[in-house]
């Protein structure tokens, strides 16, 4: 669509299941809306926004604006394999466009952050350092880009012959502080946290300092959106630096598209960067990190 093309009057429809806690703590859905409302809005747009408890009810907001012609289009994100709201959009004939993997959209248009990308990128990076135990804590885990990531940090750190586990979390911070203190409380902590989301990194930092583990010295903590929570935290929290305005953005574009009768694609939003702060650093030398750090650099 040209820049300078000006639409009539349209309503995206974005209904989103997320606990109060997440939403209103949580810089990325912020960041996300922002970046859609940046497009549609000097197109003549708007951006209808609805948070609701659970996935069904998702499902039922979108069919009640179908039908009662108060959208032209949504956005689907936070999907889980083979969900049943990818039938439910093309039943009743509403352009969409879904947040998340290709595979997942069943063929509607998608923007795609490349999540296993930048989970292998995050492995490496704890990796090179010379972590040989990496915890991670996860969002959902019936969710795609939950299971996505978890599969790139299985196979990336099994690379590396590093001791792993993986951690269901909710995306709190409480759940990042509560796993945490578990793990580092255990008979062998991890060395290094991979957290699916700022608040569950900012939890860990929190475990940590309650049982007095210094940050990086003994345990590492790499956030993942790349927030203002990361630099404002202490130490500052290094990250997968995501562009999530320019997330929203591209979405926004892929509605217009999708509103315009243009064939579905899958778009690659830019990929995230592991940027290096405060709370990342090499554990203390051992011989089996040692070991893995060899590997790796060979």
């Amino acid at each position: 669509m040209d820049d300078g093309e000006v639409s009539v009057h349209h309503t995206v429809g974005f209904a989103l299941a997320k606990p109060a806690e997440v939403l209103g703590a949580e810089p990325y859905m912020h960041e996300l809306v922002a970046g859609i409302e940046r497009v549609l809005v000097p197109r003549g747009g708007s951006l209808l926004l609805r948070i609701v408890p659970t996935a069904a009810e998702v499902a039922a907001t979108i069919r009640r604006w179908a039908e009662g012609g108060l959208v032209d289009a949504v956005v689907l994100i936070d999907l889980v394999p083979h969900d049943p709201i990818v039938d439910l959009v093309r039943d009743l004939a509403i352009p969409a466009v879904v947040s998340g993997d290709p595979e997942t959209a069943g063929g509607l248009t998608t923007v795609w952050s490349q999540d296993d990308l930048a989970m292998e990128t995050a492995v490496e990076a704890m990796l090179e350092l010379g972590h040989t135990r990496i915890a991670h804590l996860t969002g959902p885990a019936h969710m795609a880009h939950t299971r996505l990531r978890m599969s790139a940090f299985e196979r990336l750190a099994g690379r590396g012959d590093a001791a792993t586990s993986i951690h269901e979390g909710d995306y709190t911070e409480r759940s990042g502080r509560e796993i945490t203190l578990e793990l580092l409380r255990g008979e062998h902590p991890p060395t290094a946290v991979i957290a699916d989301n700022d608040l569950m990194a900012i939890g860990a930092l929190a475990a940590a300092a309650e049982l007095e583990v210094s940050v990086p010295s003994q345990l590492s903590i790499l956030a993942w959106d790349d927030s203002p929570l990361c630099q404002l935290s202490e130490p500052p929290l290094s990250a997968m630096s995501h562009d999530v305005q320019t997330i929203g953005e591209l979405i926004a574009i892929a509605v217009l598209d999708a509103e315009a009768g243009r064939a579905s694609e899958s778009i690659r939003a830019p990929r995230a960067e592991f940027v290096a702060r405060g709370s990342t650093t090499a554990p203390p030398v051992t011989e089996a990190s040692a070991s893995v750090l060899g590997k790796i650099q060979t």
